[in-house]
Parts: C-alpha cells; sequence; structure tokens
C-alpha cells in the first residue's frame, strides 16, 4: 500500500535516492520542510529576492505556503478578507483566505502538488531520471504538479477533464513542451472516474508514476498542517483586530474535491472546536442523496468520496447550485455587478476590489458558510472561516459563456439586482445536511465503490478511516518525513 498511499518514512529505493540527489544538485534544488511552509518565519527572506514568483525556479518552492502578497512578497499574515453583512445577508462575519497568492499556478494546489511529490522524492519512491509524474486533476492540481516536476527535472503529466476552462489549458500549454504532456479525459468537473481509468491504463506502462490527490495521504496532512494553521493565525489576527474576545470560530466551509484542503477543518477542529461543512455541487448531489450528474463549479470534483476525505469527523454537508456560482461569478467581475454592490447593497469598495480574487469554488464555499450560519442560527459572535482556492482570472473563458447563455450577451443593473436577490439575497437552507452518526457512516460507506471494488484499496485499510485513530497516527508522518528532506538537501550541497 506504500505506492498506493505516499506513505513511507524509510528509504525504499538508494538507487533511486541517488538519482534525485544528483538532479537536484543539477538544478540547486533544495526542498523546504512541511514545518517551514507552516511557519514561513523559519525560511531565509532572502532565498527568493528578485526571483520572479511566476517563473519555474527552485526557489519559488519556498514561496509555496499562504505567506504571499500577490507581487510574491512575504507577509505577517495571510492575505484575507472579513465581507460584510451588507453582501453575505447574515451577522456572522464570514473570513475568506486567499489561495490566489500562491507562486506559478495562482492557485492553492501547488502545496498538494508538492507535498505529494517530496515525499515520494526523499524516501527513493520516485525517480526524476526514470518516471514522468502523472498528476490526474480537475485543473490546479494538474497545473501544480506540472510545475513542481518541472522544478525537479523530471517530466510532468497533466491528465483532466477535456471540459475545464480554456485557462487551465492555456497555462499548461505554456509550461508544457510535448502536447501529449495534457491528456484531456472525456467530459467536465464531474468526470472524475474517467480520469481514474485513464491513470489505470497510463500505470501499465512502469516509467508512469500516478500522484493521485484523491487517495495520496500527503495531500490530507499538508492542508492539516499548513492550512490548518494559516486559518488557525487568521482567525486569531481578526479576532484581536476587533478585539471581541467573545469571537468564536463556529464553522469552515470547504469544497471537497480531492478531500485535501478540508483536512485544514480537522486542524481547526482541534484548536477551537469549530465544526466543518463539506461542499458539493447541488447538481451532482453525491454527498447529500449518492445522486448523479454534471456541474460546473471547477476545483470540487463529485461522485465519489475521497479516500483521504476524513468523513467521520465532518459535521455539515452543504450543497451549491453551480448556477449560482457561474452567475455571482458575473455578477462580482463586471463593472454593472460591481456598481449595484456598492450603490445599492452598499458593499465598500475595499471589499469590490477582492471579489475578483473569488474563484468557482470559492463562491460556493461562500455560499454554503452563509447557510451554515442559517441552519445553526449563528450570530456576530461566531464567525465562519473558508478558502478562496483560486481567482477569477481563471475562469473569462466560462463567464463569457454564461453570459452568452443566460444574460444574452451582457449584464446590466437589472440583472446583477436579479442575480444577487437570488443568491446572496435568498440564500436557503435547503440541500444540506447537519450530520448524526447515521449521516457520516452513510457518506463514508459509498467510498467503498470506488475504492475497493473499483481501485482495489485492501477493506482493512478502507475500514481503518473509520477511526479517528487512523488520522492522528498519520501525523507522526509529518516529523519523519521533515526529517528525511534535512537529510536530502545536505546530500544535494555534498
Amino acid at each position: 500500500m506504500i505506492d498506493q498511499l505516499g506513505l513511507a518514512d524509510r528509504i525504499v529505493d538508494e538507487r533511486a535516492l541517488a538519482a534525485s540527489v544528483a538532479r537536484c544538485r543539477e538544478r540547486n534544488v533544495v526542498l523546504p520542510t512541511f514545518a517551514q511552509l507552516a511557519d514561513p518565519r523559519k525560511i531565509d527572506a532572502s532565498v527568493t529576492k528578485g526571483v520572479d514568483k511566476d517563473a519555474p525556479d527552485a526557489r519559488n518552492l519556498f514561496r509555496v505556503h499562504w505567506y504571499n502578497d500577490m507581487a510574491g512578497n512575504r507577509v505577517a499574515v495571510p492575505d484575507h478578507i472579513v465581507l460584510p453583512s451588507s453582501l453575505t445577508g447574515i451577522e456572522s462575519p464570514i473570513i475568506v483566505m486567499f489561495g490566489d497568492r500562491f507562486p506559478m499556478i495562482t492557485a492553492h494546489k501547488v502545496l498538494a502538488a508538492f507535498a505529494c511529490l517530496a515525499p515520494r522524492i526523499i524516501t527513493g519512491q520516485f525517480d526524476p531520471t526514470q518516471h514522468r509524474a502523472i498528476w490526474p486533476s480537475t485543473g490546479n492540481y494538474a497545473r501544480g504538479g506540472v510545475a513542481i516536476s518541472k522544478i525537479m527535472g523530471a517530466r510532468g503529466v497533466a491528465v483532466l477533464p477535456a471540459g475545464m476552462s480554456q485557462e487551465r489549458f492555456d497555462w499548461l500549454d505554456k509550461w508544457t513542451s510535448d502536447p501529449n504532456d495534457v491528456v484531456r479525459t472525456p467530459g467536465t468537473e464531474s468526470n472524475v472516474k474517467e480520469i481514474y481509468d485513464a491513470c489505470n491504463e497510463m500505470r501499465k506502462d512502469p516509467r508512469n508514476f500516478i500522484f493521485n490527490q484523491f487517495c495520496e495521504f500527503a495531500n490530507h496532512l499538508v492542508h492539516w498542517q499548513v492550512t490548518g494553521n494559516a486559518l488557525a493565525h487568521v482567525f486569531d489576527t481578526v479576532r484581536a483586530r476587533t478585539g471581541n474576545d467573545k469571537l468564536r470560530l463556529a464553522a469552515f466551509t470547504s469544497a471537497t474535491g480531492s478531500a485535501g484542503t478540508i483536512a485544514a477543518g480537522d486542524r481547526l477542529k482541534e484548536l477551537f472546536g469549530t465544526s466543518i461543512g463539506a461542499v458539493e455541487a447541488l447538481e451532482c448531489p453525491t454527498m447529500l442523496e449518492n445522486g448523479f450528474g454534471e456541474h460546473n463549479i471547477q476545483g470540487i470534483g463529485d461522485k465519489h468520496i475521497p479516500l483521504i476525505h476524513n468523513v467521520m469527523n465532518t459535521d455539515l454537508i452543504i450543497d451549491v447550485s453551480d448556477r449560482a456560482t457561474d452567475e455571482l461569478d458575473v455578477l462580482f467581475n463586471t463593472d454593472d455587478g460591481l456598481r449595484y454592490l456598492h450603490e445599492r447593497k452598499q458593499v465598500p469598495q475595499d471589499v469590490l476590489h477582492t471579489l475578483k480574487h473569488f474563484g468557482f469554488s470559492a463562491i460556493a464555499n461562500l455560499i454554503a458558510a452563509i447557510k451554515v450560519a442559517k441552519i445553526r442560527g449563528l450570530g456576530p459572535n461566531d464567525a465562519l472561516i473558508t478558502i478562496a482556492t483560486d481567482g477569477a482570472d481563471l475562469y473569462p473563458s466560462e463567464r463569457r459563456k454564461t453570459l452568452a447563455r443566460r444574460f444574452g450577451g451582457s449584464f446590466g443593473a437589472t440583472d446583477a439586482a436579479e442575480v444577487f436577490a437570488e443568491h446572496l439575497g435568498s440564500v436557503s437552507t435547503d440541500n444540506m445536511i447537519d450530520c448524526v452518526e447515521r449521516d457520516r457512516n452513510r457518506v463514508f460507506n459509498l467510498g467503498y465503490y470506488t475504492w475497493v471494488e473499483q481501485q482495489g484499496t485492501p477493506l482493512e485499510v478502507f475500514e481503518a478511516r473509520r477511526s479517528q485513530t487512523f488520522w492522528r497516527d498519520l501525523r507522526r508522518f509529518v516529523p519523519a518525513w521533515d526529517s528525511m528532506i534535512d537529510d536530502f538537501n545536505r546530500r544535494v550541497a555534498g
């Protein structure tokens, strides 16, 4: 199971490790530790000085954390915004931490890609001189994987649905030299099994190494430590800034996708007792009602339960319509939409300027937070926190489709008023579950069909995940990997 789960804390192949050391020495690659990415104060600020944040430069590995601004400069607290009730319609503050500050791909999935590759390098499982790194994704993780692979001197192959936003493919065209390194699978956001099928076919070639984010536990662990601690820092900062000692962190909402990001909720629950809300698309209500379908909330997957999702620690299931995310994206990124929000809804200008940093899944997370506040009856002392995984700059092609399909090619003041009224002014608590144990068990059991029957995960491994002891025990790998990263860097320095 080492190959499937990515869980090794020892050297598996010394020859592969030696090849990686030589390749990294040749390319001046030094690996950051998980501890450094969780607390960038441990990173010498001069490391990235003068380095283009969007370049395939090894020094950008030390920017793969939440403490960047849009220019790539180090900040003391992760960039975030507290949304006002004039936008959300609720008394509870909603805090959003921005993911488009990450280097190279302007999305936080580059963090997951690094976390999945680094342990494979330092344990000698992946040889960049022999293997091709295969990155199955619905877009951002594949781009992150290609970027990290290129830095490491390995060939990275992106596997993603053909129906994803054109901007993702435009980026991949610039970062890959061979058209065969972008594999387009049938369908759109919901067609994850088709991605698995393509990877299982590619796995027959021993040169292909599959980094399946949906079952790589390093994806869970890096978000538990790095993203969870960043969110905690942001909340502590907001609470101190308001001077409200009664403010509590009531809930965290996260689109499930690969279920890496939602692991940050496990950390927040330990620190603050925070409830964890798992978000999915109403058009494909997998967790809600074992359903199926197609949706366009790009970056959140569906039709399966990821192996790395700690389902038994999830408190709420929240379904959001992709019509809402599509139309709010237009509202947030057009002149008439922003004018309406400012003049008619009194949303401050400084807040309006941040809305361009909300991609589709971020908008879904925002709506989900509002729904949680309403179903739980939360008030002004109950904060909610979530993540904008990427920004609107990844979706202009989708925005044009929405404008043509739903607004006749133009978007005016009346359209803005109607979109706000439907999708923010009257958010309901329909299509969500405040979970009891039976709900968690149902969703957990649903994963059996993907992981045991289809992908061959041993039943005892699948079932072990039902206990919180399993998830706590995983955390021992993080300090072990950090120690091995230090050893690896010493060997590279030679």
